[in-house]
């Protein structure tokens, strides 16, 4: 445990953005799997679906959570998944 004020209230500012960062990547998962599933069931609204999947990934990208390659590489693959659905 950290005995330098400082120090103390970095753990406590990191506990809570580590709780902020691993609530987004769950709902980032989330949004790509239910657009997956959408895709493959060929849901009606799947386009709505993979339309709130990617702007996720965009929101996950700006906060800095997922490198911006890796965003382009997920809406990229959810897109032609679905264009080819």
């Amino acid at each position: 445990m950290p005995n330098i004020k400082s120090a103390k209230k970095r753990v406590l500012v990191n506990k809570t953005k580590a709780a902020r960062n691993r609530s987004a990547n769950s709902a980032l998962k989330t949004a790509i799997k239910k657009a997956n599933v959408a895709i493959e069931t060929n849901a009606a609204d799947k386009a709505a679906v993979v339309a709130v999947a990617v702007k996720k990934i965009d929101q996950a990208a700006a906060k800095g959570l997922i490198h911006k390659n890796n965003a382009a590489r997920k809406k990229s693959a959810l897109v032609t998944k679905l264009n080819k659905a």
